[in-house]
């Protein structure tokens, strides 16, 4: 990755940052999750209204670090209008992104999540948002990163599958 490349990416993630797209509690919502990592203390909600089988309007709200807190603003503009199967796509996608994997689609502005596979730790700061995704469209409930350790047959409640 180029240098003005990374700067681009940089300045991205601040702006989402610090202006945080559909960052708001939604009272229709159809799904709802709560996303924790007890290691750094991110926490966030995410809130989905399917209408038929798209994603009619997504939203959250929590407390992280920037990384956390741009990763959920870009899902949200990401996924919305998507189908289910899309937005599961995107998770995967996303999710081979900052594991320093090729995603198998053109994430568009998502790509800035990249430099995230430099920094292992940071791997769950930018999923956690996304696996509260997942299960919010599942019918909501909790996710956590708290076991680290966990390979494959870990709970499908759990983010344990991005090391950091």
């Amino acid at each position: 990755m180029t240098a003005e490349l990374d700067e681009l990416y940089q300045s991205i993630i601040l702006d989402h940052n610090r202006r945080p797209k559909n960052f708001r509690e939604m009272e229709s919502a159809t799904g709802h999750a709560e996303g924790v990592n007890p290691l750094c203390g991110d926490q966030i909600g995410v809130w989905v209204r399917v209408e038929g089988d798209r994603v009619a309007d997504v939203s959250f709200r929590g407390q992280g670090c920037a990384i956390s807190k741009a990763s959920a603003s870009m899902m949200t503009q990401a996924v919305m209008g998507k189908s289910r199967a899309e937005a599961e796509r995107l998770f995967d996608d996303v999710r081979a992104l900052v594991t320093g994997h090729a995603p198998a689609g053109d994430l568009g502005a998502l790509k800035a999540l990249s430099g995230v596979s430099k920094f292992p730790i940071r791997v769950k700061c930018a999923s956690l948002a996304w696996h509260a995704l997942k299960a919010a469209l599942a019918g909501g409930g909790r996710v956590s990163t708290e076991r680290a350790g966990a390979g494959p047959g870990a709970s499908t409640n759990t983010a344990a599958d991005e090391r950091g």
